[in-house]
């Protein structure tokens, strides 16, 4: 945090907090979210198994009350029918055979079966007294169904249907019977597939078996052990509705409805990811809609914490102006808050004071420079006298000391004379004169006054090609230039390598004049300050006290002056360039070309 900005600091807290406000509503409402679809998944279930448990109540009522519409066919008004009667009547009924697939029967008051419809070794003449239904029936004698037995002659599971016959004067005569086969029958329908993965079971809360897995081989299949299934111990215990986890770790949701009048209890069950399934979606939804609002709610934090510190930000590129580049980078508005007014109003001070300075230090800078320049070129006078032999032969020694001095005393007039056009370029007085100029001839004239220099430092100065355009300088100031380029590239070149020095056309309107070197050119840092005043790339070294750092600022006020540019390049070896447009009577020339 302590290398973070004061913007991104205020973001990442803006940030943070609403991320954790929105975490703690999503826990919340995920939570809510589980719990609601909860209770609408068991009600859901609820509903279906009172629906099944709804429709297999109305079959059963169907087949008793078909009973009861036969029932009454049995009877003259004061007996039953003769036996031939009742099995020719049971004949007949069609669709009432499609119903009890086991067959039609009628039973006289002491439940002997007398008549059938499908014939059953050892049905008729039996007396089925002793049967658990029956005795309630015979009991009640009201219309009677039975829960799951086995067939005493069929051997099959079924459920048995008995309505009482009675004569005109209520008086009991009998039963009209009929009984299914659970194994094949269509009394259980098939379960609503509403939901994927449900379970739906028919339990017998009386013998505890599976209503819903009779097979032929296995005719009361039974229930798991307690504790085995506890979907099923859940089922039987009595609470209707709830949730439940499985041996495996599955959670269920589950609901049960009981049918009293055949003690069947249907259970409906679906696992408990469904509920949160859609909890989940829900909730994903919520987070990319929390994730989409934090990001716009990001990118307004962002853009008030940038104008919050836009200031700050414009000061401190104004200071990097003024120490870095030494320009003046002007004043601040004296706005904002009440810290942003009171920082401009320290930094415009201290731009005062700077200024002051400045102005100063040009005037000295501008004095000694002038100061010194007369005694110099007397100096300097002298020692070419001395050199030429004006004064007579010297010895060896003498001779090579006052050359030693004279070469000393030409970089001491650079120098001087680079303060000089410096400060008058600062002062809007340095001029230059341009007009047409052959690059040719200037190269040439660069590698021949600089030739001395390049034998100093052991290096080979040569000319390459240049395009036959004029271009519009100042042959002096573009000397200077070149003759700048040509002591950097001599002063850090290595011994022995070549100095080229070359020109070429940049498209139909400027010519660039390059002076290349072998050397390991400027290094990469210091590049945005390349042009600067007082800008070195060796500080420190003996390289870099031999200039005043000077050199290659003025180099880019003069080209700008003449309408041109410098500029600096790496390719196995520093190129250092200046363009400069071609000369009116050139461009015209090129246009007559192209067209």
């Amino acid at each position: 945090m302590k290398n973070l900005s004061f913007g991104g600091r205020f973001a990442i807290l803006s940030v943070c907090s609403t991320l954790l406000t929105v975490g703690l509503l999503a826990f919340v409402a995920y939570r809510e979210l589980v719990a609601d679809f909860e209770q609408v998944l068991t009600q859901r279930q609820q509903l279906e198994a009172q629906s099944y448990a709804n429709r297999v109540n109305q079959r059963l009522q169907l087949r008793l009350s078909s009973l009861g519409a036969l029932a009454a066919q049995m009877t003259d008004g004061a007996r039953l029918l003769p036996a031939e009667t009742l099995a020719r009547i049971l004949q007949r009924q069609s669709l009432l055979a499609d119903f009890f697939d086991i067959g039609l029967l009628v039973f006289d008051e002491n439940a002997v079966a007398i008549a059938e419809n499908q014939y059953v070794p050892g049905r008729l003449g039996t007396s089925y007294a002793d049967r658990s239904h029956f005795r309630e029936a015979l009991a009640s004698r009201e219309p009677y169904i039975s829960r799951p037995i086995i067939g005493r002659t069929t051997g099959v599971m079924l459920v048995s249907f008995l309505h009482p016959i009675k004569a005109d004067d209520g008086r009991f005569l009998g039963f009209a019977g009929g009984s299914i086969n659970l194994n094949n029958t269509a009394l259980l329908p098939e379960p609503v597939a509403v939901t994927p993965n449900a379970v739906f079971k028919v339990l017998d809360t009386q013998n505890f078996t599976r209503v819903d897995a009779i097979e032929p081989d296995n005719l009361m299949p039974e229930l798991p052990a307690p504790g085995e299934s506890p979907l099923i111990d859940a089922a039987l215990s009595g609470i209707t509705s709830g949730v439940v986890e499985d041996s495996d770790g599955q959670r269920w949701i589950y609901a049960t409805k009981h049918l009293e009048r055949v003690g069947w209890l249907f259970l409906r069950a679906v696992p408990y990811e469904q509920a949160t399934a859609p909890a989940r979606a829900s909730f994903q939804q919520f987070v990319a809609i929390s994730g989409v609002l934090v990001l716009v709610m990001l990118a307004l934090v962002l853009a008030l914490s940038r104008i919050t510190t836009a200031p700050l930000e414009r000061m401190a590129a104004r200071l990097r102006t003024m120490t870095r580049q030494m320009e003046n980078p002007g004043r601040l508005a004296e706005t904002g808050a009440p810290e942003i007014r009171s920082l401009a109003r320290a930094f415009n001070q201290l731009l005062e004071e700077r200024e002051a300075l400045d102005e100063l230090k040009n005037q000295f800078v501008s004095n000694i420079s002038h100061e010194l320049r007369t005694p110099l070129t007397s100096i300097n006078g002298s020692l070419t006298l001395l050199a030429s032999n004006a004064a007579g032969p010297l010895p060896d020694k003498a001779n090579r000391m006052v050359k030693v001095a004279l070469r000393n005393s030409d970089q001491l007039q650079r120098l001087i004379g680079d303060l000089l056009d410096f400060n008058k370029a600062l002062a809007g007085e340095l001029a230059v004169k341009t007009q047409p100029v052959i690059p040719a001839e200037i190269l040439a004239e660069a590698v021949s006054s600089n030739r001395a220099l390049a034998e100093i430092h052991n290096i080979r100065l040569v000319q390459e090609t240049a395009p036959d355009a004029q271009i519009m300088a100042d042959p002096y100031r573009l000397k200077q230039i070149l003759d700048n380029f040509i002591s950097n590239a001599c002063k850090f070149s290595p011994a022995s390598s070549t100095v080229a020095l070359s020109a070429h056309r940049e498209g139909n309107l400027r010519v660039r004049l390059v002076v290349a070197d072998q050397g390991e050119g400027v290094p990469e840092l210091f590049l945005p300050r390349l042009f600067h005043r007082f800008a070195q790339a060796e500080a420190g070294s003996d390289r870099a006290r031999a200039g005043t750092g000077l050199g290659l600022a003025i180099c880019d006020q003069l080209a700008t002056l003449m309408g041109g540019q410098v500029g600096y390049f790496y390719q196995r070896g520093a190129h250092f360039w200046v363009e400069l447009p071609i000369a009116p009577t050139d461009q015209s020339e090129n246009r007559d070309e192209d067209a």
